[in-house]
């Protein structure tokens, strides 16, 4: 199976050795996103709600360098350093996703990378032009 790496600069570089997502077999596998500003590489100020933000915007600006979008996801798990921000992200969360919503999980760690408070990755369905796109340029 063909696997083809994303990569933009409008989500924040990878900070380890893994990519930002992977196309294999017509399904998108993001990687964690943190709320961390693209520019600085830095986490964002304003607590776990602008960090949950940021993380929608960099998990949105993957899906889109990906020919895709937010309503492609159909699963995502999140990561809570604190489960008593439950609430709160729930509420961002559906301000960006619309129903159908994606499947997904909510877990509590006891730590982040960065100090983030909240990460969360996603699987979606490869976008049907970009995945065509790619195989014309393959054959």
């Amino acid at each position: 199976m063909k696997k083809t790496v994303i990569s933009t600069t409008a989500a924040p570089a990878a900070i380890g050795p893994y990519s930002q997502a992977v196309r294999a077999g017509g399904m998108l596998y993001c990687s964690g996103q943190l709320g961390l500003d693209p520019a600085s590489g830095e986490l964002v100020a304003g607590g776990v709600e602008a960090e949950a933000r940021r993380v929608l915007d960099n998990l949105q600006a993957v899906l889109a360098a990906a020919g895709g979008g937010l309503d492609d996801v159909v699963r995502t798990t999140i990561y809570l350093v604190d489960l008593a921000d439950f609430a709160r992200v729930n509420a961002i969360y559906g301000e960006y996703f619309t129903a159908p919503h994606p499947s997904r999980a909510t877990v509590g760690v006891a730590a982040l990378p960065k100090g983030g408070r909240i990460e969360i990755d996603a699987v979606a369905v490869a976008a049907v032009a970009a995945v065509a796109a790619v195989a014309a340029v393959a054959e």
